[in-house]
């Protein structure tokens, strides 16, 4: 539960502003009904051995099979040195084995670290086998020789013998999984995500998504990614059926009733063609007006926010139709957030800044990157004792009702003849272009460079939804339409493909 706030934090404070600020940036009290995220999965497979728990391509496993299968596997691990703790790479693509991996690891009591094996380039292995000291690999035997000589020892899930336990080491174990994102650095991060984490985004509302016995969950995005925890382990912990695509992404989405996907990734999907589905939940970007529009009148769509080391998201709205642009929500059970100035004190209600986040959502910091940790993980003052805060790099301020509005990030502040620009902001202007429905913006060579989608938007219309709303340095130079934006293989809007386009005059369109 979150204590009440250390008074000596708010003293920068009005009085008015002092109670709203707690108030504000306090998710409620729930207390998650296990502490280790495959506890829940058992719970299940001895509930309802026989209802299905994953489904892929024809092929399905109910919960008794998968509980049996991953002890086995366990069994294994442990046989190989897997001990409470360690790290062991999970180097496949989604399938049957891929669950069965992960939650043989966890019941290991070490951490899964997963890559596509597919897409993740030998280099990049070999950096994450390194950083996360990772001595055994779980593969597929279709992709065991595609991995890089002398990796680790390898165990192919879907030929490993078996052992059985005579002891099982299901309640040791902090990580529950390491998760490498983006680093400054050009190589990536591993962020730990614990089970304390898990469960409480996990197994309370609204992150749970309402997924029970019966109900279907697509799994569509790159197992890399931290939103794949939410798909896969949200899906599993809560009873429900995972739905794991093959290539046909609007295939798995047709047949679910809870979707869990970054707006690119949904903006592809057709509404009409998944008229089961109950919820979905977007996050990872800015959620177009237009695209929680177009599917929030037939169900519940939650906007949500967060990056990594908060634990999947940590903010949520559920977008009524109509009610104008998303905002990011409020904060999830049992956590915080705190708009900040430069200086780290509270900034009043209503003024931007930037959003840290605390409580039980902060992970356990870097891998192996002491200084980063130290740098992007503060003691948190508002809720003081140990308690850590995480810099999100993400700007927001509180609207009058106690909702968050997000203001782009602190990285995509640029400077524009003098001026600083938040990209994000001209983004979400171009966006109420006529007949357009997503829009990015760059920066290139010191001009403003906007792309919208569809092909059909005439430039001039979107040039003019800029001057609207924003002042004469917002305006791109430049407007570019494609009939769509390129994604990155984690769901996002990828800004590299995007400079691409200007190698072809014949698409560009002068606007200045």
């Amino acid at each position: 539960m979150t204590p009440p706030f250390q008074l000596s934090a708010l003293q920068d404070l009005k009085p008015a502003d002092r109670s709203t600020f707690q108030r504000f940036g306090t998710g409620p009290a729930a207390r998650p009904p296990f502490t280790r995220i495959h506890h829940a999965v058992r719970a299940h497979a001895v509930r309802h051995p026989w209802a299905v728990a994953v489904e892929h391509l024809g092929d399905t496993v109910t919960y008794g099979e998968l509980d049996h299968r991953a002890d086995l596997l366990a069994g294994t691990l442990a046989e190989a040195g897997v001990r409470p703790g360690d790290r062991v790479g999970l180097f496949l693509t989604r399938s049957i084995p891929m669950v069965v991996g992960i939650l043989a690891i966890l019941k290991t009591g070490a951490a899964y670290v997963p890559q596509d094996i597919r897409i993740t380039p030998a280099g990049q292995l070999r950096h994450i086998v390194s950083v996360a000291g990772i001595r055994v690999v779980l593969t597929t035997t279709d992709h065991e020789p595609t991995l890089p000589p002398g990796l680790a020892e390898v165990i192919a899930v879907d030929t490993a013998p078996g052992v059985a336990r005579a002891k099982r080491a299901d309640g040791s174990g902090e990580v529950a999984a390491v998760i490498f994102t983006s680093g400054t650095t050009g190589q990536p991060n591993g962020v730990q995500v614990t089970h304390a984490n898990l469960c409480n985004i996990l197994l309370t509302a609204p992150g749970n998504l309402g997924i029970g016995l019966g109900v279907r969950v697509a799994q569509l995005l790159n197992i890399a990614f931290d939103m794949a925890a939410w798909e896969i382990l949200g899906t599993l912990a809560n009873g429900g059926t995972l739905v794991v695509r093959g290539q046909d992404v609007q295939a798995a989405a047709s047949s679910a009733h809870v979707l869990i996907a970054t707006p690119s990734v949904l903006s592809g999907l057709d509404p009409d063609a998944c008229g089961g589905a109950r919820t979905v939940a977007v996050a990872g970007e800015r959620c177009p007006r237009e695209l929680a529009q177009a599917w929030s009148g037939r169900l519940a769509f939650h906007n949500s926010c967060g990056p990594t080391e908060v634990t999947i998201v940590n903010t949520f709205q559920r977008y009524e139709p109509g009610s104008g642009v998303p905002t990011i929500g409020r904060p999830v059970p049992n956590t915080t957030v705190y708009v900040l100035d430069d200086a780290l004190r509270p900034c009043p209600i209503g003024a931007v800044g930037e959003m840290w986040a605390g409580g039980a959502c902060v992970t356990a910091g870097y891998l192996g990157n002491a200084e980063l940790t130290a740098e992007r993980y503060l003691p948190d003052p508002f809720l003081g004792g140990e308690h850590r805060m995480f810099r999100t790099r993400d700007l927001g301020r509180w609207t009058p009702a106690g909702q968050l509005e997000h203001h782009g990030r602190t990285d995509d502040q640029v400077k524009v003849r003098g001026f600083r620009v938040e990209l994000d902001a001209v983004t979400s202007a171009l966006e109420r272009a006529a007949r357009c429905v997503r829009a990015a913006t760059i920066l290139h060579e010191g001009r403003l460079i906007g792309f919208v989608s569809p092909a059909g938007v005439v430039p001039d219309e979107a040039r003019r939804a800029v001057e609207d709303r924003l002042p004469y340095y917002y305006v791109p130079t430049l407007i570019v339409p494609v009939e769509r934006l390129p994604i990155t293989d984690r769901g996002k809007v990828d800004r590299r493909a995007l400079l691409s386009c200007l190698d072809d005059p014949a698409r560009l369109e002068t606007v200045a």
